[in-house]
């Protein structure tokens, strides 16, 4: 049979947050691209939460062909996020029954991208793993990252330093490959955002983005003080101009609550704030506070580290959640005052004053890439042979 009359290669992508679906865009429209490829789109997790219900997002794009649900409402925690991960694995292995992916392809360390990997290397199918050896030590999920490492076969790493941690663990050199993030690609194409859009924002100078880290026993401690030192430097951020500080809900990942009642009980309580901007309004938004004077953003998100930086935006980044993580000079780490035993030393107020003072001084950063991880990515699931032994047979590192 001629190679241009071979069948497709199905290659399921599977998202389960809001966050990790704008990264994958630019994958899944490189394999939809691809004439040697077929995508098949499966939402979990985080995406089929009421009330966001966030794949409705991924529906207006894209054909979805797998629901895998996994959190439910109302639970709490990291038992609760295992007990998850376990609904996962079933709901995944259904699918791929149902479906026959050639290449199964995750993103990221979170469970849904875990359970997906999980059940795909049990059952013996290709996994193709993007944001690989990245690290994030102040977080859960940092050994779940690497833990989908070995679950997966061939590897899209975001940087060379962390395609060499993936060589590290044991695997083979052909199929680690450095692509850049797909955060990246497709930027250029966003611009800025205007000023009637903006306002309907309250015309932001800062915007603050701050997740759980989920770490340890104090992790529900840690994340409210973080709330509180936040919620105060954005209230003196904004003192006389409260419309110019834009609060953003953190992700569903456990200790969002104390962090959500922290906001609602500080003196953040009468600043504007969004559950979910969509990428495109969130990378706009982004590139407009860069091209403010004093404008920042604040909190732990990796979009601090990866698209911020991108488009030479300053950041004040809050531990331990983005510790070990590369990261370019926009960013400045919050630190000096202790939160208690054990605990990170942050001082908020001198590294927001140093991150403003940054403003319009820091050019867009190459770190992560140069905006053509997305065909990159592709191009290996089509070129790589998903039934190749070498590429089946795992090592370990000892």
């Amino acid at each position: 049979m001629s190679r241009t009359s071979s069948p497709k290669r199905r290659v399921l992508v599977v998202t389960g947050s809001r966050a990790e679906f704008g990264l994958l865009r630019p994958v899944m429209d490189a394999v939809r691209r691809n004439r040697r490829l077929r995508l098949l789109v499966a939402v979990a997790g985080e995406h089929l939460l009421r009330p966001a219900l966030t794949w409705r997002e991924v529906a207006t794009a894209y054909r979805i062909d797998a629901k895998v649900p996994m959190q439910r409402r109302g639970d709490r925690g990291r038992l609760a996020h295992a007990a998850a991960t376990g609904r996962g694995v079933e709901g995944f292995a259904r699918a791929y029954k149902r479906l026959k992916p050639d290449w199964v392809v995750v993103l990221g360390d979170r469970v849904e991208a875990f359970a997906a990997a999980s059940a795909a290397s049990i059952a013996g199918i290709a996994v193709c793993h993007i944001h690989g050896g990245d690290r994030a030590e102040g977080i859960a999920d940092e050994a779940m990252r690497h833990a989908i490492t070995k679950l997966s076969h061939l590897h899209c790493a975001a940087t060379n330093r962390s395609a060499a941690r993936i060589v590290s663990m044991g695997e083979r050199k052909q199929f680690v490959h450095t692509t850049g993030s797909p955060a990246i690609d497709g930027l250029q194409r966003i611009g800025p955002m205007g000023d009637r859009e903006a306002r309907t924002l309250g015309d932001p100078v800062a915007v603050v983005l701050l997740h759980p880290s989920g770490v340890g026993p104090d992790a529900d401690t840690l994340g409210g003080c973080l709330a509180t030192l936040i919620a105060r430097l954005a209230s003196r951020l904004a003192a006389g101009r409260p419309d110019r500080v834009l609060l953003l809900e953190p992700n569903h990942d456990p200790g969002r609550e104390h962090i959500l009642r922290t906001y609602r009980l500080s003196d953040t309580a009468h600043l504007p704030r969004r559950a979910h901007l969509p990428r495109p309004v969130f990378v706009a938004l982004l590139k407009r506070l860069a091209r403010t004077p004093g404008g920042v953003l604040i909190g732990n998100s990796s979009a601090g580290l990866i698209e911020a930086a991108a488009v030479g935006l300053p950041v004040v980044n809050f531990p331990p959640r983005q510790d070990g993580r590369e990261r370019d000079r926009n960013v400045v780490d919050a630190r000096g005052i202790a939160l208690g035993a054990g605990a990170p030393r942050l001082r908020p107020a001198a590294a927001l004053a140093r991150a403003r003072a940054l403003s319009g001084r820091i050019s867009p950063s190459r770190l992560f890439g140069d905006g053509r991880a997305g065909p990159r990515v592709a191009a290996l699931l089509a070129r790589v042979d998903p039934r190749d032994p070498a590429l089946l047979r795992k090592r370990n590192a000892y």
